[in-house]
């Protein structure tokens, strides 16, 4: 790698904001011998350029010897963001490549197949005569050859041992704050009607922990095995017989690796072990025919996956770097991914938005808690309302992080009469809803469910947004339960810290851009003051600045009429809080207990 290429590298003509300074402190972290550099940067830096001029970094083939790595990887766990990439003229050079399942066959009787399920992959021996124009084997080949290679963070941990992705000299993940979690997410272990093909001829054990799982894994890693044996000797399979050899596949990898993991006496990985009910038909009484308790589907889990992460991605380079606008705490975060602090330097880009364009309000109405969620979903319901009134000509964003907050506050909304300018989406179309509202010019509110990331609303597309719950991780979940019962409160925050960070970000994307965040859970000031330590500057100035707006009184037909005189400045106070509880700035209501405040058993 060669640092002090990285200005020549930048693709844009000019700098802007504190791109010149942020490229300077890159330089200087690399060559200070850095092995790793995390890139603070928030919204508006540019980070998709400052990641291709790291990756311009990287040694060329010119440069290198035979057996020294050349070239760069951008990887980034959001599709969107490598569309965004794809679609820059200013990146033109990351040659992108998908999955197969993104491309269709180009065969005459085969352009609805996708390339996943094409005759290549359906017939034994299966000579394509248009493999050179194939759009998969196409893309795969150009990416695989030029100097940037730009792919998922799925793709690219799936191409691990991979002879055509070999190691590269410089690897640059995009929005990396989530890297622990996405590793524990793709290391995970589904056993279960809908991941295993044949799940309904199986007799599953009762499993009492991840010694009794390891051994099952392995029982049944040879059954896959032998199924997927007599697939390979057929000339030819249906695209179901294709989608189930491949899961075949996955799932013997899958049980492979956490066989010889959970057997490493070095390895540092923890494995729990989640198990359902068995079905009602797999045996009388809970006992199969030798009198073994039968149990139900299994979660498989990993935390901190250092051992996955050291494979699929530490491995696959010489150099890193990480760049977020979350990466809040640099030692939790080396931990989480098995990184040595001393090989790592944090560079903080400065945000260069202006404060006061990008407001926080508290409103908030009391706890969103599953215990005082009745409660607190009619008020936080009404006090849209009042923000739809100071909003009458501005599109607005709810963040109602579950779907059942979101089909409570959408009823709520509709009975309070205010319907017509609410939208809502489904899980199986939530892309299609979000770009339906994002293209009608009406100043529609749109309730989404776990939007918070990789949502660009520039503009007038979004002038407003309220976050309904602290978005604290599921306590049901065994990997934060076992967390929290070792004490990990600090980690249980900032997390909850990172995401809200993130959700503010969406409404304010340039210098001149602005757009306002109401807070309506008294939990997340909870959120402020527990994680403050783990605060951004820059954001820490948001937060201290944050002010009771002047909502308008409860007038739902105002919320409608776009003539309406309501505004931010013109309202009758907050008559409408219903008792929330007074506090100032960083003040919290009880500290009687941690777990009080945030259990939570949403999906």
């Amino acid at each position: 790698m060669n640092p002090d290429r990285i200005f020549e590298a930048f693709p844009a003509p000019s700098y802007r904001g504190a791109q010149e300074q942020a490229l300077r402190d890159i330089r200087d972290a690399f060559a200070a011998g850095n092995d790793v550099v995390l890139v603070r940067a928030p919204t508006g830096s540019g980070k998709s350029l400052l990641a291709r001029a790291i990756a311009g970094c990287a040694r060329t083939i010119d440069e290198a010897d035979p057996s020294e790595a050349s070239g760069a990887y951008y990887t980034t766990p959001q599709v969107s963001q490598l569309d965004d990439v794809a679609a820059d003229d200013l990146l033109a050079d990351l040659n992108v490549i998908r999955g197969k399942s993104n491309y269709t066959c180009i065969l005459p009787n085969e352009r609805n197949t996708p390339v996943n399920q094409a005759p290549c992959v359906r017939e034994r021996g299966y000579d394509c005569s248009v493999k050179h124009r194939c759009p998969y084997f196409s893309d795969r080949a150009i990416a695989s050859n030029r100097s940037i290679a730009a792919m998922t963070l799925a793709y690219f941990m799936q191409t691990a041992g991979s002879e055509v992705f070999r190691k590269r000299d410089v690897v640059v993940v995009d929005e990396a704050h989530g890297l622990a979690e996405w590793a524990e997410m793709y290391a995970t272990i589904q056993l279960g009607p809908r991941r295993v093909p044949f799940w309904d001829e199986l007799r599953v054990p009762a499993v009492d922990g991840p010694d009794r799982a390891a051994r099952y894994a392995e029982a049944l890693a040879q059954q896959c095995e032998r199924r997927k044996d007599d697939l390979l000797a057929q000339d030819s399979l249906s695209p179901a017989e294709v989608r189930e050899r491949d899961r075949l596949q996955e799932l013997i990898g899958e049980l492979d690796w956490f066989v010889s993991d959970y057997r490493d006496p070095e390895s540092p990985t923890t494995w729990l072990v989640d198990q359902s009910e068995p079905r009602s038909a797999d045996a009388t009484d809970g006992e199969g025919e030798d009198d073994e308790p039968q149990g139900g589907p299994l979660t498989i889990k990993p935390m901190n996956p250092e051992k996955y992460l050291q494979h699929t991605v530490w491995d696959r380079g010489n150099r890193f770097a990480l760049l977020s606008a979350t990466i809040l705490n640099k030692a939790a975060f080396c931990r989480q991914v098995g990184l040595d602090p001393d090989n790592v330097a944090l560079v903080d880009v400065p945000h260069t938005f202006p404060v006061e364009n990008r407001p926080l309000y508290d409103v908030t109405q009391g706890k969103m808690t599953y215990e005082h969620r009745d409660e607190t979903t009619p008020k936080i319901a009404r006090t849209i309302v009042r923000i739809m009134q100071a909003h009458p000509d501005e599109k607005g964003l709810v963040h109602a992080h579950s779907y059942d907050i979101q089909e409570r506050l959408a009823d709520l909304l509709a009975d309070f009469g205010v319907g017509d300018r609410v939208r809502t989406h489904s899980r199986e179309d939530r892309d299609a809803d979000l770009e339906a509202w994002k293209a009608t010019d009406d100043p529609d509110v749109f309730l989404s469910v776990k939007m918070e990331e990789a949502l660009d609303l520039k503009g007038d597309l979004c002038r407003w947004q309220v976050l309904c719950k602290a978005p604290f991780l599921n306590t049901n979940d065994s990997r934060v339960a076992h967390r929290l019962e070792e004490g990990q409160w600090a980690w249980y925050f900032r997390t909850a810290l990172r995401t809200v960070i993130q959700a503010c970000g969406r409404v304010v994307r340039a210098p001149e851009d602005h757009g306002a965040t109401y807070l309506a859970d008294a939990s997340l000031l909870d959120v402020f003051d527990r994680a403050r330590s783990d605060m951004p500057d820059w954001f820490a100035e948001q937060v201290d600045r944050m002010a009771d707006p002047d909502l308008p009184g409860f007038e739902p037909q105002a919320a409608l009429a776009s003539e309406s005189s309501a505004g931010a400045a013109t309202g009758t106070g907050r008559t409408d809080r219903d008792a929330a509880p007074s506090r100032g700035r960083s003040g919290r209501s009880s500290r009687s207990s941690p777990l009080a405040d945030v259990w939570d058993t949403d999906e």
